[in-house]
């Protein structure tokens, strides 16, 4: 949960975290039919029941990693992305924050038709010198900025 001393005006949004919950096999269009293996069945509810998404990658290769890019895969044809409100927020240690992964993700996304609102995207540079070991952030711009893109999201959701 997001309490709202991180997201304003909203009192509380409900978060779940899909990472890692069983990752989808590698995607094959013929294995796509009408009974997916059970991690893609879970994955495409997940996603049918969740008012917005919230995708935050780092770069790897330049590029999406592997499993990210796979698990997309899986729900181009059947549709759970279409007009859900997505935030995209992309990492690296380079300067220019992901952008290699930020353009191929938002190309897949508005590919499966996803809502995107331009604030609702990120790109962090050199993230290892704005974030420690626990994963806390310690640039205030970064911060501030990543308040933005999540209540943008949380504005897109509730509208």
């Amino acid at each position: 949960m997001l309490q709202n001393s991180f997201v304003q005006p909203f009192h509380e949004v409900d978060v779940s975290h899909a990472a890692r919950q069983g990752l989808c096999p590698y995607f094959s269009p013929e294995a796509d039919a009408d009974d997916p293996p059970a991690s893609v069945k879970d994955l495409r509810e997940q996603l049918k029941l969740a008012e917005g998404v919230i995708i935050c990658t780092p770069e790897y290769a330049r590029g999406v990693p592997g499993v990210l890019k796979n698990a997309l895969d899986w729900v181009v044809s059947s549709g759970e992305f279409m007009n859900k409100p997505v935030a995209v927020i992309s990492a690296s240690s380079r300067i220019t924050g992901g952008d290699k992964a930020h353009e191929s993700i938002m190309l897949t996304l508005q590919m499966i038709e996803a809502k995107i609102p331009k604030e609702s995207t990120l790109q962090i540079g050199s993230v290892g010198t704005k974030i420690n070991s626990n994963a806390e952030i310690l640039d205030c711009t970064t911060k501030e900025q990543l308040k933005s893109a999540l209540n943008s999201l949380i504005s897109s959701i509730r509208r």
